[in-house]
């Protein structure tokens, strides 16, 4: 009884933090602007091959697949997971033998996910640690976050470590009569057959206690760190766009205005509250970005791929694709509580467009989409850079001289040339000369 008590004040515990934790992350999404979500079937399957089916990070074929192990085998592992909780909470052992061949199953796969998850984390320190691999760096990698992905990855290995304590000990002091298959565990816990029972015993209760225990403050230290991306990767791909990379949406407030002015009814109209309702071309502000951008910038893994493969960054440029998102979630986090508190008035003075992303930064981006090619979860770089372009072009008239140029020329002449439009068609005359009397 005391067991259970101990169980479920823990769990209560938990889930108040992780609830308060995800009630004010969210809360910030009702000041951006909406994102329409259609096409349920195909976003169904694309969560399947990208997200379940982890095809896009086999780009590097070795530490791709032992990214893939990790993400399975903690599917599997939930599994033992639940069990542990329902255990906990009713004060039963091994509630879900009940399934039988099934649960067999399960329990192999999640013996053997232990060792694979621990030996794959070990492999990502030694990366992160001792080699100088270029994608973890960058002006917008602190050292906080370095920090975080060494906490997240040793917490992970602890995780493993206990799960295989756990089946260790469970199968050592059971008399080899128990309940599921463990073919990892099986393998160790001869070595432990000298063990009086009461201590195995006592073993299984400290690696059983420290593998639930580790997993309530993991759950409750993710949303603080980069790796918030174990709960956000998977809906962020359900929810990505479907639209052909490169596809530039039109504005609707935009698009809206001319309709209106092209029909005759409307055009000399007086202008109805939503059209006086003041509003931001483009996007200058966290709460000028539509809330799939903000969740983009939640499920963000920070892993750099879209960094590596962008070629203004490449040719020295300061344009970092991964950094775009670091600063809409660095800045929603900054202005985000006073528009709580404030609401949609609330102003620190400070902005997204310059405060945290530079101007130089923003029209260095060739809209290649070689960033939202490469990105493993699907997030759309681009579409946030060319909103905060249009903020810049339509609001502040700062677009650079180039583009100010053919602006002017567009407006003057109809055309990006600097040619009047009698003009144009002097080229054709050639076509028609005598040849012998061409010069």
């Amino acid at each position: 009884m005391t067991h259970q008590i101990a169980f479920i004040s823990a769990l209560i515990i938990t889930i108040g933090i992780f609830s308060w934790t995800m009630a004010r992350v969210f809360s910030y999404m009702k000041f951006t602007r909406p994102y329409k979500i259609r096409q349920w079937p195909a976003r169904f399957g694309l969560m399947m091959k990208v997200a379940i089916g982890q095809t896009k990070i086999f780009r590097f074929p070795i530490l791709g697949f032992l990214h893939a192990l990790v993400f399975w085998g903690f599917c599997v592992i939930l599994v033992g997971s639940l069990e542990m909780v329902i255990d906990g909470v009713a004060g039963t052992d091994r509630v879900l033998s009940f399934l039988g061949p099934v649960y067999n199953i399960l329990m192999a796969l999640g013996d053997i996910s232990a060792i694979v998850i621990a030996f794959a984390i070990i492999v990502f320190l030694i990366r992160r640690w001792f080699l100088n691999v270029k994608r973890f760096s960058g002006i917008e990698m602190k050292h906080k976050s370095h920090t975080d992905a060494s906490i997240a990855l040793l917490m992970i290995l602890f995780l493993m470590i206990s799960l295989l304590g756990i089946n260790t000990f469970y199968v050592a002091g059971s008399g080899w009569v128990y309940e599921g298959v463990f073919p990892v565990s099986a393998v160790i816990a001869p070595v432990f057959k000298s063990m009086s029972v009461e201590t195995t015993h006592l073993l299984y209760e400290i690696c059983w206690w420290s593998h639930i225990l580790l997993i309530f403050v993991f759950v409750n230290t993710l949303p603080y760190s980069k790796h918030f991306h174990v709960f956000m990767s998977v809906p962020n791909v359900f929810l990505s766009r479907l639209e052909p990379l490169g596809k530039l949406t039109t504005m609707e407030n935009i698009t809206r205005e001319i309709k209106l002015m092209m029909n005759p009814e409307t055009a000399f109209a007086a202008p109805t509250e939503e059209q006086t309702e003041v509003c931001c071309f483009g996007v200058k502000d966290v709460e000028d970005v539509t809330w799939k951008n903000y969740l983009d910038s939640l499920a963000c893994t920070e892993c750099g791929r879209c960094t590596s493969v962008c070629p203004a960054n490449i040719t020295g440029k300061k344009l970092s694709p991964r950094k775009v998102m670091i600063d809409l979630r660095a800045r929603m986090k900054e202005k985000g509580p006073g528009l709580v508190k404030n609401g949609r008035t609330y102003n620190d003075q400070k902005s997204l467009v310059r405060d945290y992303m530079s101007t130089e930064e923003l029209w260095a981006c060739t809209t290649c989409n070689a960033c939202a090619m490469e990105c493993p979860i699907n997030i759309n770089h681009p579409s946030l850079i060319v909103d905060m372009r249009r903020f810049l072009v339509m609001e502040e008239s700062a677009a650079p001289a180039e583009l100010n140029t053919i602006f002017s020329n567009i407006e003057n002449n109809g055309a990006p040339w600097q040619f009047s439009p009698e003009d144009r068609i002097l080229w054709t005359e050639e076509l028609f000369m005598n040849p012998k009397t061409k010069a």
